[in-house]
């Protein structure tokens, strides 16, 4: 069963967690428990996505109990006027604080039903960071005698595919655990001393109104078990504690 965040008349949010696709995709052709099936199964009546995440990566996801409710909580999105914050580890100390604005190309196979290939678009991407805390430690993971990661706090302003994963990776601060975007002597790193074999990104706060009533609602949870296992053996527990309350 999925956690339940927080469920009314209107709008439902769950945990996901990290490996879970939010529905089908074309993409994951041999997937078959999907976030969207599961939580209609569990609430007994179906349920639409608002905005997705992607299928390494866990946290808050919200869902309309209705096509109206959906439409109207998408639509924040869709005007940026709903919050998202992400926590990551990357390698290398990251600078303190700063903002990422990076166009991203995004690519399509091919044209719905025709087999021809869409032309690529570049979209405006811009992501905030900060650095929450370092570590140095004194293995030599890639070519240097000691090894930094850093623990970021990360507010994406647009909601374009893999921002968070792209925009790290361009400023050369790729997201431990990311197979397509980070890089796999790290990851393999983290897997064999740390036995955490997951993205480490994490979906932990969303703020937005709620579509009836127009109050501020904010949705919050943790970046998961594995996520928490290595903060704590990185000695980063007091600081993501503090970002998690904040």
């Amino acid at each position: 069963m999925l956690e339940i965040l927080h469920c009314d008349e209107d709008l439902v949010a769950v945990n996901k967690p990290a490996g879970l696709l939010v529905h089908r995709s074309p993409i994951d052709r041999h997937e078959t428990r999907f976030a969207l099936q599961l939580l209609r199964d569990q609430l007994g009546h179906r349920v639409y996505p608002v905005h997705r995440l992607d299928k390494p990566t866990s946290g808050v996801l919200l869902f309309g109990r209705s096509p109206e409710s959906a439409a109207a909580l998408a639509g924040q999105f869709a005007r940026r006027s709903a919050g998202k914050t992400y926590i990551a580890i990357v390698r290398g100390w990251c600078p303190e604080q700063g903002t990422i604005d990076h166009p991203l190309t995004e690519n399509h196979d091919s044209a719905a039903g025709s087999g021809k290939p869409m032309p690529a678009r570049t979209q405006d991407a811009v992501t905030l960071f900060q650095r929450l805390a370092t570590a140095d430690l004194p293995v030599a993971v890639d070519r240097y005698p000691s090894t930094r990661y850093s623990l970021v706090l990360l507010r994406p302003v647009t909601g374009r595919r893999h921002q968070l994963r792209r925009h790290l990776k361009h400023i050369s601060h790729p997201i431990i655990g990311d197979a397509n975007h980070g890089k796999g002597v790290h990851n393999r790193f983290f897997q064999q001393h740390f036995n955490c074999h997951r993205l480490l990104l994490a979906c932990v706060k969303l703020n937005l109104q709620h579509p009836t009533h127009g109050s501020a609602l904010e949705l919050r949870t943790g970046p998961g078990g594995e996520f928490e296992a290595v903060a704590r053996a990185l000695g980063w527990q007091g600081a993501l504690k503090a970002a998690l309350a904040a």
